[in-house]
């Protein structure tokens, strides 16, 4: 174990934390220096979001020391550990949303005049900060009135204006769009730069390498390796995180069968603003990709396949048969099923047990005069969520309680309880770890060598490469070109979203 040096912001020796019987984190050696970007990396229960919340006083350890700029210290709250500056910017923001931005950055440390508070003095001091930090945002703007990009500028805020000097963010971009996330991550060297200390928590690895002066690997709570940046890549890291190499992420793609049944047709659909004159079809055992910009309208195409959002014109055939547009009762009723980009706002009920989210769209099977037959629904959930490999205590359980990777996996096992002759299937695996992406892979690839078309949109070029037959490009709304997936090129696919060549598009 290393001695105090001058540079160390954070000593942490024998740290263990355990919930029942499991051992979250085991016995911790780590150090954080001062004013760097430490960023701790790891598969969804590798206890990398336990060691952020022990730093920050969320979680007391069980054992083990921790010395915080000398002192040696043991946080029994967040009051205690924002004592020693330091804070957390947690991934579930803990804002007043019914407040300004300003009202929330200085709740609890508010300037008075007697028993009024100075709300002049509030402006001055908010001033002060923006131009010191450099991050920006409308001080009388209401907080459910801001984007969630401009709700994390003012946890910094709030965290900078009671003077942390160490700030732990767990998993800050996963509700961010690319542009968003680009501008966190210069928001976050530029606090390095100014002597804040802060601990990256993510599963986005090329962020990680793109921001983090230091990496710490952890594996099933205990540390693989902490090492520089600058000598890694995202290959090393997956392969330290999981024990397999990333070129083994997807599983084998064979070409699907020719003469397969076409299942979707899509003919004409447009939507004003959003898409138009859009034709695509997908055959039974093949998986097809939307790829594209952000804002070319991949998602938007997708829900109005689904029937979630009204289109101006066009038609949607599922085996040869028309489907009422407008209703994804319709969509359901015609053999289709849908997971949506975001699953805790549009998929599911968080506060719901997992058997209740799984069964949802299948109620009607396990219903009998406006009554749920427990035990079927029990038993049919338990086959589905087997089948997808979902890891939860009980099916009692809220979803909320479960990893990312485990609430996307509760959405997969809905529609096996009564599979969908098509799954569309929108960011799959936003916001889960490289080793459930690995699962729900698999879980892709095996229901589409089963029969199932699966019609899918992603962000990530490695995920529409890794598993797609074709490739439909969409650009300005538009269906630009279709690519042979067997035999795609990332340039190429970059080359028809951006519009330019390949050369260039690789550039961006």
């Amino acid at each position: 174990m290393p001695t105090i040096a001058l540079d160390d912001h954070v000593l942490l020796k024998g740290i263990s934390k355990q919930f029942g019987s499991t051992r979250a984190i085991d016995s911790v050696n780590l150090t954080i220096r001062r004013g760097e970007v430490h960023a701790l990396i790891g598969e969804n229960g590798a206890g990398k979001s336990t060691l952020g919340k022990v730093l920050a006083g969320v979680h007391e350890p069980d054992e083990g020391s921790m010395t915080i700029a000398g002192k040696t210290v043991r946080f029994r709250s967040p009051r205690q550990a924002l004592d020693m500056r330091v804070t957390m910017v947690a991934q579930e923001l803990q804002l007043v949303p019914t407040l300004t931005a300003i009202e929330n950055v200085y709740l609890g440390i508010e300037s008075s005049r007697g028993p009024v508070v100075d709300d002049r003095d509030h402006r001055d001091r908010y001033q002060r900060l923006v131009q010191q930090s450099g991050i920006g945002v409308d001080p009388s703007r209401r907080v459910d009135s801001l984007s969630v990009a401009d709700q994390q500028k003012v946890e910094i805020l709030r965290a900078l204006a009671r003077e942390a000097e160490l700030i732990v963010m767990d998993e800050p971009t996963a509700r961010l769009t690319a542009d968003e996330a680009s501008n966190l991550l210069q928001i976050i060297r530029d606090l390095s730069v100014g002597g804040t200390t802060v601990v990256f928590v993510s599963h986005f690895l090329d962020q990680v390498l793109d921001v983090a002066d230091r990496i710490t690997i952890m594996r099933d709570g205990r540390i693989v390796r902490t090492s520089e940046a600058g000598s890694e890549s995202t290959g090393s890291l997956v392969e330290a995180m999981i024990g397999r190499t990333l070129e083994a992420n997807f599983p084998p793609k064979s070409p699907p069968d020719t003469t397969a049944e076409t299942v979707l047709t899509v003919k004409g659909l447009g939507r004003v603003g959003s898409f138009e004159d859009v034709d695509l079809q997908v055959n039974a055992g093949e998986i097809v990709a939307l790829a594209g910009l952000v804002g070319s309208g991949r998602t938007e195409v997708v829900r109005s396949v689904f029937g979630v959002d009204p289109v101006d014109c066009g038609s949607v055939e599922m085996l040869g048969s028309g489907v009422g547009l407008g209703t994804p009762r319709a969509a359901i009723a015609s053999g289709m099923g849908m997971i949506p980009e975001s699953r805790s706002d549009q998929g599911l009920m968080l506060r719901r047990p997992v058997r209740e989210n799984a069964s949802l769209p299948r109620l009607g099977l396990f219903s009998r005069l406006g009554m749920v037959l427990r035990r079927g629904e029990q038993e049919s959930v338990q086959v589905a969520t087997t089948e997808v490999d979902l890891r939860a205590a009980s099916l009692e359980m809220p979803v909320e309680s479960l990893s990312g990777g485990n609430q996307q996996k509760t959405m997969f096992a809905r529609w096996l309880i009564e599979r969908p002759r098509l799954l569309i299937a929108d960011e799959p695996t936003r916001g889960v770890d490289v080793g459930a992406k690995r699962a729900i892979y698999e879980l892709l690839a095996g229901l589409a060598e089963d029969g199932m078309a699966v019609l899918l949109v992603s962000s990530e070029i490695e995920e529409v490469l890794g598993l797609a037959h074709r490739i439909l490009v969409m650009r300005g709304g538009r269906i630009v070109c279709e690519i042979d997936g067997i035999e795609a090129s990332e340039a190429e696919v970059l080359e028809a979203a951006f519009g330019t060549s390949a050369e260039e598009a690789v550039g961006v």
